[in-house]
């Protein structure tokens, strides 16, 4: 079996699901995201009950498999029943701390982070990589705040040793900047999920960064 973990020095492209914007519904975004490669899945839902949240987080460790890391946004308690691959929390959600308490040593967690000062307190606390948030505006997070820019990326990548993931209003016109700024990977939400072809849009993003990556 794959250690997860190993693979967060390896992701390129990570996919945060939305099924409000979805065209497809969520568990056909994953399936087509990972087969087209993402190996990252961040699975975000706040329209459902816990029960049925449950139910679908079942679906989705299991389209991904041994390859593709599961992570559950914010919900700690849905990442435990399901034996997730880790959670992704914000700054307002459970202390990492408490986080980690509960998971255990051996699971992911990623950090919402806008500046070096929060990343560093992220590494501090023990989170795997971080979430630089937002780099450009975007309307997937009503109250993720004004883009931050790609020139935000470096002075945060110099300051800690844990990946950073960028996020926020990121499409494939303006990625090449987020990677060329420092990101060890970058989300795409509404780029993917509103796709007609989830599976063709994820590969192009892949290719893209992976091109990108090459010329720097």
């Amino acid at each position: 079996m794959t250690d997860k973990r190993v693979l967060l020095d390896e992701i390129d492209f990570y996919l945060v699901t939305d099924s409000g914007l979805s065209k497809k519904g969520t568990l056909s975004d994953v399936e087509k995201a990972v087969a087209a490669g993402c190996r990252i899945i961040q699975y975000r839902e706040k329209s459902i009950s816990t029960k049925d949240m449950i139910l679908e987080a079942e679906q989705i460790k299991a389209l991904c498999g041994s390859e593709s890391i599961f992570l559950v946004n914010d919900r700690v308690d849905v990442a435990l029943a399901v034996d997730a691959d880790g959670v992704h929390i914000g700054q307002d959600d459970m202390p990492m701390d408490a986080a980690r308490d509960l998971l255990g040593p051996d699971k992911i967690i990623g950090l919402t982070v806008h500046n070096v000062e929060e990343a560093l307190e992220a590494e501090r606390m023990g989170a795997d990589y971080v979430g630089l948030s937002p780099i450009f505006n975007t309307s997937t997070k009503k109250d993720a705040g004004d883009g931050i820019g790609p020139e935000s990326i470096r002075p945060v990548k110099d300051a800690i040793k844990i990946p950073i993931v960028a996020i926020g209003g990121i499409n494939k016109k303006n990625s090449e900047s987020v990677i060329i700024g420092g990101a060890d990977s970058l989300v795409a939400i509404s780029a993917i999920v509103c796709s007609d072809d989830v599976e063709k849009e994820t590969r192009e993003f892949i290719d893209l960064i992976q091109r990108t990556r090459s010329q720097i």
